[in-house]
């Protein structure tokens, strides 16, 4: 059953992911979402059945965005290498606040299958970097290389973004060991 869009629906997700970033996910109930909206819990089953598909709501969307960005670069031809990094970086940049919540909730979001799609994003982009058959050490600095622009974007949360994209992909440039193609 599709439920409606609106701005309660927005708002409730705005408070859950302030409140699973504070507190977690599995410590925060619908009560105390719908407490701090100062609405009803069943408004909020109005708009969620279940805190799992709140969590679903607000992930899948990055997880759909990342998709189409590891695909639409699959389907476009062999990007640059920096290119390639510097649209990732941009990508979890704009998505920190749900990253951190990924990684604050590892198990509960593996159990909801988002985890995979997640992990063997860094796999297809060192495809699209070291071509279809990377070596051990290909696909090992491309994972080094893909995850450390996630982790810095989170690691450095006050350096502006112009700077930490910049330094952080010269070292995932390092960390791959190619040219700035």
């Amino acid at each position: 059953m599709s439920r409606p869009r609106s701005d309660t629906r927005e708002r409730i997700q705005e408070v859950a992911r302030e409140l699973f970033l504070a507190r977690g996910v599995q410590r925060t109930s619908l009560q105390d979402i719908a407490d701090k909206l100062g609405i009803t819990k069943p408004a909020l089953y109005y708009h969620f059945s279940s805190r799992e598909e709140l969590v679903r709501s607000i992930l899948v969307p990055l997880i759909d965005e990342g998709e189409r960005f590891v695909a639409d670069h699959e389907n476009s031809g062999p990007p640059g290498a920096r290119e390639l990094l510097e649209g990732y970086f941009d990508f979890f940049y704009r998505h920190r606040e749900d990253l951190a919540l990924v990684l604050a909730e590892w198990n509960m979001l593996t159990d909801l299958g988002l985890i995979d799609k997640v992990l063997a994003w860094h796999g297809r982009l060192g495809k699209l970097v070291f071509g279809s058959k990377p070596t051990l050490a290909q696909a090992t600095r491309a994972v080094v290389a893909f995850g450390g622009l996630q982790d810095c974007c989170l690691q450095f949360p006050d350096t502006p973004h112009k700077q930490l994209r910049a330094k952080s992909v010269d070292a995932a440039l390092a960390a791959l060991g190619v040219t700035a193609a």
